[in-house]
């Protein structure tokens, strides 16, 4: 797993991108380092977009809570899943994230996998997912990891990163 002190992995992530004027253009591919330079970004990752506590819980949270983190000094704040960047597009728009949280897709599982954060969700069907994490990334450089045990939302939550900024 990934340490405090490491720089993020050089990984290519891909979010949606409506476009101007309603035309959709599709997703769009980025470098998660090159975006991070001279940042404070907090990047949650959660198991799957429009699941329970996923949906529920973790991204309300942030949204609830995205104000208070970039009055902290955060300068952006990513969801990140192993979905493909239509779907974190769409599951998105159900929260009008749009300028508070990105909806990053980590389709091929490499930020995941770079984080050594994988989990294998096939006995639900799910096939190869992430676990539940956020950390802080400043620079590029990771000064914040916490993992959730599977099926809980204790550690990753907002208010816990909220709490770790105003420390």
């Amino acid at each position: 797993m990934i340490n405090l002190g490491d720089s993020l992995p050089d990984v290519t992530l891909y979010e949606y991108n409506d476009g101007e004027g309603g035309c959709s253009i599709g997703p769009r591919a980025f470098s998660l380092r090159a975006r991070c330079v001279g940042k404070k970004v907090v990047i949650f990752g959660l198991p799957g977009a429009f699941t329970p506590t996923c949906s529920e819980r973790h991204v309300p949270g942030y949204l609830a809570a995205a104000q208070d983190l970039f009055d902290a000094g955060v300068d952006e704040i990513l969801c990140v899943a192993v979905n493909d960047a239509f779907v974190m597009h769409a599951w998105g728009k159900t929260f009008a994230a749009e300028g508070e949280v990105g909806m990053i897709s980590d389709g091929n599982c490499a930020l995941t996998d770079a984080l050594g954060l994988a989990q294998d969700a096939s006995a639900r069907g799910m096939g190869r997912r992430s676990q539940r994490y956020a950390l802080l990334a400043d620079d590029g450089v990771v000064r914040r990891i916490v993992v959730d045990a599977p099926g809980k939302l204790e550690v990753s939550d907002a208010q816990s990163m909220l709490a770790f900024l105003r420390g």
